[in-house]
């Protein structure tokens, strides 16, 4: 925002809330591509804490859309991009096991201390200036990235 106000530059600000698809890198230590990977190798699902904090997840094309409106707009101001629906972290754990079909079981670690306890974007500016919100289902994008993580991991 300093740089947009001192040198009068058409700047854009973004914030990107958890956002998921298909390119994931297998390893890269989130919710999604960590429950993914176990539930697909029917190894153990690690949730730390009780699951009980929460998340929500926006599927990638959905995000590039609002990107593109944001950078379409003049909004300088910024806008929030992510999917408000909320669900725990053992309720998309138990999600992607039943639609990986998997004999995983949940296991519990203890909760790191820097770990957000709810995780939910307000996006009334995206709506409102933007027209944007999410339209991808959990389901339907949970499906797609199933798909390409079974490639990933030579299971298809």
């Amino acid at each position: 925002m300093a740089y947009h106000r001192f040198h009068k530059v058409d700047a854009k600000i973004v914030r990107i809330f958890n956002t998921y698809g298909p390119r994931m890198r297998v390893n890269d230590g989130r919710a999604v591509p960590a429950f993914m990977s176990q539930a697909l190798r029917d190894e153990d699902v690690t949730i730390f804490g009780d699951g009980s904090q929460t998340r929500s997840f926006c599927y990638v094309s959905d995000l590039v859309r609002g990107i593109i409106k944001l950078m379409e707009s003049g909004e300088n101001d910024p806008v929030n991009i992510g999917n408000p629906h909320e669900m725990t972290i053992k309720e998309i754990a138990e999600t992607i096991i039943r639609m990986t079909g998997s004999k995983s079981r949940i296991v519990y670690r203890p909760l790191p201390t820097d770990d957000p306890k709810v995780r939910k974007p307000d996006i009334t500016r995206a709506r409102t200036l933007l027209g944007w919100e999410p339209a991808v289902p959990l389901e339907q994008g949970l499906t797609s990235t199933i798909a390409y993580f079974r490639q990933k991991l030579g299971m298809s």
